[in-house]
This record gives C-alpha cells, sequence and structure tokens, in this order.
C-alpha cells in the first residue's frame, strides 16, 4: 500500500481523516472544534507533525537499508520500484490543464516592446485552467443573475436573512408557550389550571397571608377579594405589582427581588385573581378604584353603589377635618 500510494498522497489523507474524527466526535456547537477547543488545534498539529516526521524516518530507513544491500540486491529493489504506478493519466491532465510552456532559449520570440526599468513582459498565452476557470465564472454570473434578479426564483441572501428572522421570531414564541419560566408582564396569561392554582396558593399562604389574610380579605394590606384595585385588577397588573412591588412607602415590596421566580408570580397572580367574589371572614373595606375588565359594562348593583358613594363621602369628610 506504501509504494502504491505516494507520500504527498497518504501524510494529507490520514490528516484530514483524523480531522474528520476529531469533529466528529467531539461536540463544539456550531463552531469547527478547533476553534472552540484551541487544544484541539495543537493536537492536530502535533499530529500533522507525526505523519510527517514517520514518513522522513521511514525513508531514511529504506535508503540506509538501500546503502546496504549489494548491487544485485539494489536492481531488484530499484525494478520493483519502476512498477509502482505513475498516475500517468493524472499526469497527463495536469500538464493539459497547465498548458505548455515556452522554454527559456526560446523566450526571446515572445518578449512584448516593453521595458521597465529593465524589466521585460513575455507574451505567454493564458494556462488553460485559468481560461476554463474564467469561462464557467462568466457562465455562472449569467444563471446567478438570471435566477436571483431577474426571474426571482430564489431568494437573495437579504430575503434569506428577513425569512430566518421571521421563523426565528414564530421558534421563540412558541418556545415561550412552552417555557413558563420566560413569562413576564408583557407575555402573561391568566392561569386556570387546577395544578398552577395550588401553587399559587401555596405561594401565597407563605408570602402574602401576613398582609392580606388567608382568605384575602385583607389586612396590613388591601381586600384581595371585591372588584376595587388600587394599582389595577387584570392578570398583567397583579403581576406587575407582585414583581415590582406596590406604591412607593406603601409597603408592598418586589417580589422578583426576593426571589420569586416567574411563573411562581404568575401563578400566586393568577390566584388573588381566582378570589375574586368570594367571602372573606373579615373583609377590609374597599380601597382604590372599581375595576372593569375592557369591553364590559359595569355591574354593580344599585345597593353597591350607593355603599360605595357614602364611603368615598365618609373619606371626603374625614379628610377635611
Amino acid at each position: 500500500m506504501k509504494k502504491l500510494i505516494p507520500s504527498y498522497v497518504r501524510v494529507p489523507a490520514l490528516f484530514f481523516a483524523i480531522f474528520g474524527l476529531v469533529e466528529y466526535f467531539v461536540d463544539s456547537g456550531d463552531k469547527p472544534a478547533f476553534l472552540e477547543y484551541p487544544i484541539i488545534m495543537l493536537f492536530l498539529v502535533l499530529v500533522l507533525f507525526i505523519l510527517i516526521a514517520v514518513e522522513g524516518i521511514v525513508g531514511s530507513i529504506e535508503n540506509v537499508l538501500f546503502q546496504s544491500l549489494d548491487e544485485a540486491g539494489k536492481a531488484r529493489y530499484l525494478a520493483n520500484t519502476s512498477k509502482v504506478p505513475e498516475f500517468k493519466k493524472a499526469k497527463a491532465l495536469y500538464h493539459k490543464l497547465k498548458g505548455g510552456e515556452t522554454p527559456i532559449e526560446e523566450e526571446h520570440e515572445i518578449i512584448l516592446d516593453h521595458n521597465y526599468d529593465g524589466i521585460k513582459e513575455l507574451d505567454n498565452n493564458l494556462p488553460p485552467w485559468w481560461l476554463y476557470s474564467w469561462y464557467a465564472s462568466m457562465v455562472f454570473a449569467v444563471i446567478y443573475l438570471f435566477n436571483f434578479h431577474v426571474t426571482g426564483s430564489s431568494d437573495t441572501q437579504y430575503e434569506e436573512l428577513d425569512n430566518e428572522y421571521a421563523q426565528a421570531k414564530i421558534e421563540i414564541e412558541a418556545y415561550k408557550k412552552t417555557a413558563k419560566n420566560l413569562v413576564d408582564v408583557n407575555s402573561v396569561v391568566l392561569l386556570t389550571d387546577v395544578a398552577d392554582l395550588q401553587i399559587g396558593k401555596k405561594v401565597f399562604d407563605a408570602n402574602c397571608v401576613a398582609c392580606h389574610m388567608a382568605d384575602g380579605g385583607g389586612g396590613i394590606g388591601p381586600n384581595l377579594t371585591d372588584k376595587y384595585w388600587i394599582l389595577g385588577g387584570d392578570i398583567k397588573s397583579v403581576f406587575h405589582t407582585i414583581s415590582e412591588g406596590g406604591r412607593s412607602g406603601k409597603g408592598m415590596i418586589s417580589w422578583k427581588k426576593e426571589g420569586l421566580k416567574p411563573l411562581e408570580m404568575a401563578q400566586v397572580a393568577s390566584y388573588v385573581l381566582s378570589l375574586q367574589g368570594t367571602t372573606p371572614a373579615k373583609g377590609k373595606d374597599a380601597e382604590g378604584d372599581l375595576w372593569q375588565p375592557e369591553g364590559t359594562e359595569d355591574t354593580t348593583t344599585p345597593a353597591e353603589q350607593e355603599n360605595t358613594e357614602a364611603l368615598e363621602i365618609g373619606e371626603t369628610v374625614s379628610s377635611n377635618n
């Protein structure tokens, strides 16, 4: 095998085989392994050095052994070496693509009438490989122009980028729907699953009963069972109040800073809203403004309206006194 494959083919082939195995087995994400882990680049350089060194050592050993042979042995060795394939077709193709070279003794025939400080120019023919590449690039340019800018049958790089951004946005939104811990005040929705409400109750019992009582009737904090809210009574408003805290100096702290996760805040906010309409044992008087969801009419009964007006009048008189 060694005689059939020259060293200048064998060494790159072995090196790139090892390189491919490294890239296959090393998990480096979107980056090549040798860029993600610089130690791998050092390893590959070492492998290349070893491969070249092995070829040099083997060649030296063969040379020493050849010199130790007698004349008959050397003749047999050279005869066997001459049987090695010379890739004649490949060599012929190479010389054809490289083109003919004008012998040095005939260069005077193709010297152009140019002289730049003694530097003369030869009128050599362009190598066939260069000409073929040039012709191929022109054909490619015509096809590319027709495909992308005339018929528009393929997306340009800018259109591909826009499509990838749009697809990424869709995938992010889909991911957010399943990744509840990424919820924020803009994406939070009212949770109605029993499991979510049960967890919300546990969070409420552990952190909120000191101010709002276990049944939500209110103590230091306001009553959570009526229709009156100081900072808004929809899920986004309640979530924001829990996350960022209440009015400055009014006691409601930011539970985000206290370590509650976004999902836990969404669950406890949903649980708080589930207390609407319940009857606490000692419900605190209403505080704030009557909250009506957008697009709904005021369903307050006349008796509730009279009580509210009386309460507002009483608060006004008290403040005037």
